[in-house]
């Protein structure tokens, strides 16, 4: 049996695996399904309980991926019993996308099973790496106890009732949120800055993808109808733009050379939460705002706006607090992020939201550029 032995953080040419990637485009249904009963919750003004449940839904799909991420980056052998034990995580992932309608609708069964199946899975992967892993066996079996500990308050927590349901998730999303910290205090675990940065770059462009097959979707089907077509096409050029910018502003520049410790990588790694939340919010955004245009939803034109309008925003924030301010030579750059994401929250009160939204976020990629070369050209 291949032994579980650690990956060198210094390694050379650290790419993400072929299982690595097929493991993305597994989540990544959940991820859609998420978005789509966004977009029906909020078409139907039901924006409260949509909201919640979406929220609530994305963290179990985020939490599972991030988890997994950060073990493959330390202890990936890609061996028959790795690969088996990733294929069940997968397949947990699949039971719980397939209980994410029901979820927005208070039913978290299904979407509890599927995510036990998943973190019991990363359960059997941590001991594997205590049994492998001598120097890093504390912090391996602090993660499995953790983990096994948590996951029984789940399954707890499905005979709670209204909102001592709602209360238990928080508790037990601070919960898992600080295995990581208890367990990297015994001994920090070898994870790769390089390969992190990828992984969670490569997730982003998933989920960008989401938004672009959704956005396309309901604007064929808005066409098809006849008689929207000036502002559907208006819409959809917005739209490009709008992913494009956003895709532009997240890649711009490496991110690998900011996860230089285990504080600054947690914050990194958990701020990412809001941003591929964010983004496939977005989508769902822009499917409304394609209803508002052929009069499918019944909301007026200020929430409808806001639907894409917050996530960008939020986009805007947590690309500029994980990405540009912790750069020294990010200059002016500081105030220009949180100044566009203010003027994004206001573009619902014009006419066009999303063109305008789109104008925002092309400036500020113009910006950002210029801004690039003249450090480059001159120092600052």
């Amino acid at each position: 049996m291949t032994v579980m032995r650690p990956r060198e953080p210094t390694e050379r040419h650290r790419a993400a695996t072929s299982l690595e990637l097929f493991f993305d485009l597994c989540f990544v249904v959940a991820v859609s399904l998420a978005a789509a009963q966004l977009h029906h919750a909020l078409a139907e003004q039901h924006i409260g309980v949509g909201l919640l449940g979406y929220l609530m839904v994305f963290f179990a799909i985020w939490w599972a991926w991030m988890n997994f991420t950060w073990f493959a980056s330390a202890y990936d052998t890609d061996d028959e019993r790795y690969r088996l034990t990733t294929l069940v995580q997968i397949a947990g992932a699949l039971v719980l996308a397939a209980g994410v309608p029901s979820a927005f609708q208070q039913d978290l069964l299904v979407v509890t099973l599927g995510y036990l199946i998943m973190r019991l899975a990363m359960v059997a992967q941590w001991l594997r790496a205590a049994a492998s892993d001598p120097r890093r066996r504390p912090a391996s079996l602090r993660y499995a106890v953790g983990i096994t500990v948590v996951q029984l308050g789940w399954l707890a927590r499905l005979a709670l009732p209204g909102v001592w349901g709602l209360l238990g998730f928080v508790l037990l999303a601070v919960a898992e949120i600080a295995v990581p910290v208890w367990a990297e205090r015994a001994e920090v675990t070898t994870w790769h800055p390089g390969h992190i940065a990828e992984r969670y770059g490569c997730f982003t462009l998933i989920v960008l993808g989401e938004v672009v097959l959704g956005s396309t979707v309901a604007l064929r089907e808005g066409l098809a109808e006849g008689g929207h077509l000036a502002p559907l096409l208006t819409l959809a050029v917005a739209g490009v733009v709008l992913v494009f910018s956003m895709w532009w502003l997240y890649f711009d520049t490496p991110a690998d050379d900011l996860l230089t410790s285990l504080s600054a990588a947690l914050r990194w790694g958990y701020g990412h939460y809001l941003v591929f939340a964010a983004v496939a919010a977005v989508g769902a955004g822009l499917e409304l705002a394609v209803d508002f245009e052929t009069g499918h939803t019944e909301l007026s034109s200020l929430p409808a706006g806001l639907a894409t309008a917050v996530p960008v925003a939020v986009y805007l924030s947590l690309v500029w607090l994980l990405q540009v301010r912790p750069r020294p030579e990010a200059g002016w750059l500081n105030a220009a992020f949180p100044l566009v994401a203010l003027l994004v929250l206001a573009s619902p009160l014009t006419h066009a939201p999303v063109p305008v939204t789109a104008a925002l976020l092309a400036t500020l990629v113009a910006a950002k550029i210029w801004h690039r070369h003249r450090v480059a050209t001159t120092g600052g």
